[in-house]
């Protein structure tokens, strides 16, 4: 999805552009990782930040990078870690390869693209990925961009009654007092 195909789009680089996440966003570029896309918190925080101002203490825990190589392994994951921490220390990064995330993380299910790890993200407004492809912004939102934009806490599909998107989410209300909870 590109910025001009939704009308949340342009806002959202506006905003992410003038962030940690626009300054990182290059760095992660350069790696080169096979279907890459920043997502999550990075991304969600940033925008209710934004959105909500000081009335949301919501802020960059670290920044979620997932992508797609069914040859990769965990090495693969520690070195573009390795790489982006030398550039920023300052930060914290999760560099997860959705091909292998099953196969060291008991109970979870194996995916068949990235774009599947995020859509099983637990709520609507945290599965929003952003990337860099030759300069131009790139958006993956498999549920929209309302719910972002409109501080909507719901979860997806696959979490709909699941205790732990209740539970962060009712987390995520505690520190953003602007935000709704839905579903």
């Amino acid at each position: 999805m590109t910025p001009t195909s939704n009308p949340h789009s342009a806002n959202l680089q506006l905003i992410l552009e003038n962030s940690p996440v626009g300054e990182v966003l290059p760095a992660i570029a350069q790696l080169h990782l096979p279907n890459w896309w920043l997502a999550g918190g990075a991304v969600r925080n940033t925008v209710w930040r934004s959105l909500f101002g000081e009335t949301c203490n919501l802020t960059i825990k670290d920044f979620d990078i997932a992508f797609f190589d069914g040859e990769g392994d965990r090495q693969q994951e520690l070195e573009a870690k390795a790489i982006l921490t030398e550039q920023y220390p300052h930060h914290l990064f999760d560099v997860k390869n959705q091909a292998s995330f099953a196969r060291w993380r008991s109970g979870r299910q194996a995916y068949s693209s990235t774009e599947e790890g995020i859509s099983d993200w637990l709520h609507t407004a945290t599965a929003v990925g952003v990337r860099l492809e030759a300069g131009v912004w790139q958006f993956f939102t498999p549920y929209g961009l309302e719910d972002l934009f409109t501080g909507i806490i719901r979860p997806t599909p696959p979490h709909v009654g699941d205790p732990v998107a209740e539970q962060k989410g009712a987390s995520f209300l505690q520190k953003c007092t602007g935000l709704t909870v839905l579903g």
